[in-house]
């Protein structure tokens, strides 16, 4: 499997990415094309031995994390995400990678690649870490503004994935709300109640913010607006409650006697809880496979992110989700 990974997006292009991109070819889980500027790129590859799996697709322009998406997709046709997406388009790459712009990722998809009939927008959904294993949430950035059938949308396509990709027989689907009673929520998460629960889904009601982490959904749905809000505040606490761990174990001899011996349990749990862990998140509702990942993604999440692509393209996900999608309930 070929897969293009967007060498200039992110705040860590082009140096992490390369090196995330090197670590998937090394391993051998897929053929990498690294799409932007050849020099650059070279220069970044010359650290590593030379692999014979991976090769360079010049791009001579990259969109901004600040520029107006689609206002830079038209202007810029060289741009590294536009050319991942035409390679993609063309067969010439089974899915692609990107940590730029996700304007410019859901733009370039929509643009490129189109919908799956039945979807009016794609959704990107990320795995968040729970107790017991991840819990799927879409939309995660999107789509800030939908209407309820959009949402029944999300939660069609969160169920399939759940089941094809991530193994789980009769996904529970949540919908997220400030209460689990049906009459909670706005005119959004009221109307959507109604298409959910007469939709053929296993759908659960209403599910709170507060059991994300601990409660019986797969896949909770929201729209994108509401699903970045708490993906960013969920890796702020990670981030703080780490950090508040580290200054108690330091403040005595006996502290951090203690957190010696619980070094290894706090690194398993931080390796849980890391996004770099889930690589990034799928564009649910794209006519192909395109990988959003984080801005600041590192190598590891560059080379998770590939492992995803690839897992995507095994199940043959694209051409499931198509052919599953009720076209009574989704709409025209």
């Amino acid at each position: 499997m070929k897969i293009a990974v967007d060498a200039m997006g992110g705040d860590n292009a082009p140096g992490e990415i390369v090196k995330g991109a090197v670590e998937a070819a090394r391993s051998g889980i897929a053929n990498i094309l690294l799409v932007g500027n050849e020099l650059q790129v070279e220069a970044e590859l010359a650290k590593y031995p030379k692999l014979h799996n991976l090769s360079i697709v010049h791009a001579s322009e990259v969109i901004g994390m600040d520029e107006h998406p689609a206002v830079a997709l038209r202007k810029k046709k060289d741009a590294s995400i536009t050319v991942a997406t035409r390679l993609v388009k063309e067969g010439e790459a089974g899915g692609l990678v990107s940590a730029g712009s996700t304007g410019a990722q859901v733009g370039a998809a929509l643009l490129g690649l189109g919908r799956i009939p039945g979807i009016q927008r794609p959704a990107i959904a990320m795995v968040l870490p729970a107790l017991r294993g991840g819990k799927l949430m879409l939309d995660v950035g999107a789509n800030v503004d939908c209407k309820p059938q959009n949402l029944l949308q999300f939660a069609l396509m969160g169920g399939i994935y759940a089941n094809r990709v991530m193994g789980i027989s009769d996904p529970k689907i949540g919908l997220l709300n400030i209460g689990t009673e049906i009459n909670k929520g706005n005119e959004l998460t009221q109307a959507a109640y109604e298409l959910l629960a007469a939709a053929p889904i296993n759908f659960i009601g209403n599910y709170e913010a507060r059991d994300i982490p601990s409660g019986e959904a797969d896949v909770i749905v929201c729209d994108g607006f509401v699903g970045n809000s708490i993906l960013k505040f969920s890796e702020g606490l990670i981030m703080s409650l780490f950090s508040m761990l580290q200054a108690e174990m330091a403040r005595s001899v006996r502290t951090r006697l203690g957190a010696a011996l619980m070094l290894p349990g706090f690194k398993s749990i931080k390796r849980k809880l890391e996004y770099e862990e889930y690589g990034g998140a799928p564009l649910l509702g794209a006519q192909g496979v395109s990988i959003v990942c984080h801005g600041s993604s590192r190598a590891k999440a560059i080379t998770n992110a590939v492992q995803m692509a690839v897992q995507c393209l095994s199940s043959r996900f694209v051409d499931q989700l198509g052919g599953e999608i009720d076209q009574r309930v989704a709409t025209k």
